[in-house]
């Protein structure tokens, strides 16, 4: 099936919308691969076996720290997706594809992400690269073509994307290397400290969604299924918020000062802008609670959290494809170099 695409290929989850559809397509980016060659299961089935498969089935993510690591893999999963997305099996005719990527990477690795589209048995007509903080900005229902400053950090699974843009353009844009996998490492490390226990990538994950703070709450408890590292027996053991916000503040300052060194840098007309609409804030690890506040006492700013902040970026590329007076905002890669 002909149609439109965007995509935004994500660390922890691939996002995906069709001109024809109505939906958006949101699954982990994470394959399983059993005995080296075939493909045993793929998004959110896949991440079931993250952590729990045999030898033989491979359960990996091929993209780390926003960059495609694994073309191979990624390529497999976007054509599996897109299949999924068209639902056919057969793509008949060329499509168009747009696909966001992140601004502070190197030429060479962002040209694998246009290239993953190109090579890949989707038949792909046209290739069109949006940068990921202007689709970003487009989602959270911001005109980015005004003559305005407008900050959006991005928090995703791997890195924190913070931009300051205007006019349509990148003014100022800095990756930091922390995200949601970082929280959740930081909280592997702590509940094994404080409890002497043993826990999986997915239980932080889910402690960090029950009991994660930006700021000291009153504390309550969670349960928290793992490994007793004296007996080596399983547990369940009652973890508090207090351990999981002592965890998770560090990492959270570190974004918090990256963000203070953009809006240093800020040349001045721009930052007015910024103190008159807040900073916008997605990605999927900006759901944590009262992150918004966190965000506030260090800044004075104000802080719009985006809705539905995972799907913000794609939602950007669905205006840029819709919406004529955006259309401009997408490039092919030899454009942008050659210029």
């Amino acid at each position: 099936m002909a149609g439109v695409y965007g995509i935004d290929i994500g660390t922890s989850n691939f996002k995906m919308f069709s001109k024809d559809k109505d939906k958006i397509l949101n699954e982990k980016n994470i394959i399983a691969i059993a005995n080296k060659t075939e493909i045993f299961a793929f998004g959110d089935e896949a991440f079931e076996m993250y952590e729990k498969a045999p030898d033989n089935i491979v359960v990996s993510y091929p993209v780390k720290f926003g960059v495609i690591a694994d073309i191979e893999n990624m390529q497999t999963l976007l054509e599996k997706f897109t299949e999924k997305q068209s639902e056919s099996k057969k793509l008949t005719g060329p499509s168009e594809f747009y696909i966001a990527v992140p601004t502070d990477i190197t030429e060479v690795e962002k040209r694998a992400f246009y290239e993953i589209v190109v090579d890949a048995k989707v038949k792909a007509k046209n290739v069109y690269i949006v940068d990921k903080p202007v689709a970003d900005a487009i989602g959270a229902g911001i005109d980015v073509t005004a003559a305005k400053g407008v900050m959006v950090v991005n928090i995703g699974a791997d890195t924190t994307e913070i931009s300051v843009l205007s006019l349509g353009g990148i003014v100022l844009s800095k990756s930091v290397k922390i995200g949601g996998n970082k929280l959740d490492d930081s909280i592997i490390t702590t509940v094994r400290k404080y409890y002497n226990l043993v826990i999986g990538s997915k239980t932080a994950e889910n402690l960090k969604k029950q009991l994660g703070s930006a700021v000291q709450v009153d504390e309550s408890f969670a349960k928290g299924f793992g490994r007793n590292i004296v007996s080596g027996l399983p547990v369940c053991v009652d973890i508090s918020s207090d351990i999981i916000y002592n965890a998770i503040v560090d990492p959270l300052h570190s974004i918090m000062d990256s963000i203070k060194v953009i809006l240093e840098r800020t040349p001045p007309e721009l930052a007015a802008d910024i103190i008159n609409m807040g900073i916008y804030v997605t990605g999927g690890t900006s759901n944590i609670s009262n992150l918004e506040r966190f965000i506030k006492e260090e800044t004075n700013l104000n802080v719009n959290i985006v809705e539905n902040p995972s799907e913000s970026v794609v939602r950007g590329l669905m205006g840029v494809v819709n919406n004529p007076q955006f259309r401009h905002l997408a490039y092919t890669p030899q454009e942008k170099i050659y210029e």
